[in-house]
């Protein structure tokens, strides 16, 4: 049988253990907030949401690599969230070759024709929206969206996403490549122990050759 530890004894421990949640980025008391982000038709899907505490900014944390992979002539996912500094490969899948860019403020970049996997992936290292294309295919368009905080997601094909933050106080935003003009942050207290609710509603024009967002 196992002997159980005297509450003194502990003590010790439940300190190392929210030491080592702090230290690798996780919230020692989190709740579950959900986002959801709609049309006047509906669930909006492909939107991106992101929170940034108020009053201060977001903890660094290590960023993770992302991939946009390059398949039918098309860039998959349309759109990627990913934090400031984090690397981005662009596998091509295709029997052809592209040739990617960006003329976007938040990332300036040029992959030359090529096949397969390029050279070397590409670091986003300014937060922002940055839109894909292809010089060899001018219907390709895809987004990579750049945030400043490690508390963002993509919505689904219902318009809803979920984040886990600590309790607190947070600017909400919500972004999305079709939109007529930004969306204005809403600013919600989180009680870490329950959930909470942000709903936006967004203003789209859809293109003419869309790809329908997933």
């Amino acid at each position: 049988m196992m002997r159980r530890l005297p509450s003194k004894a502990m003590r010790p421990i439940r300190a190392m253990a929210a030491t080592m949640s702090i230290a690798i980025g996780l919230p020692v008391h989190a709740a579950t907030v959900t986002v959801s982000v709609g049309t006047a038709s509906g669930g909006l899907g492909q939107a991106i949401i992101y929170a940034i505490p108020t009053g201060g900014t977001a903890p660094r944390q290590a960023p993770r690599a992302a991939i946009v992979d390059q398949i039918n002539k098309e860039f998959v996912p349309f759109v990627v969230p990913v934090q400031t500094g984090a690397s981005v490969t662009f596998p091509n899948r295709d029997n052809i070759r592209h040739h990617v860019y960006s003329f976007s403020p938040a990332k300036v970049f040029d992959l030359k024709l090529y096949s397969g996997v390029a050279a070397k992936p590409v670091i986003f290292d300014k937060p922002g929206p940055v839109a894909l294309g292809c010089n060899i295919h001018d219907w390709m368009v895809g987004y990579v969206y750049v945030v400043d905080t490690p508390w963002f997601a993509k919505t689904d094909q219902a318009g809803a996403a979920t984040l886990e933050l600590p309790g607190g106080e947070y600017e909400f935003w919500a972004w999305h490549p079709w939109q007529n003009a930004e969306t204005a942050p809403q600013r919600v207290r989180i009680d870490a122990a329950g959930g909470s609710k942000v709903a936006f509603r967004v203003d789209i024009t859809t293109p003419k050759q869309p790809r329908a967002p997933q």
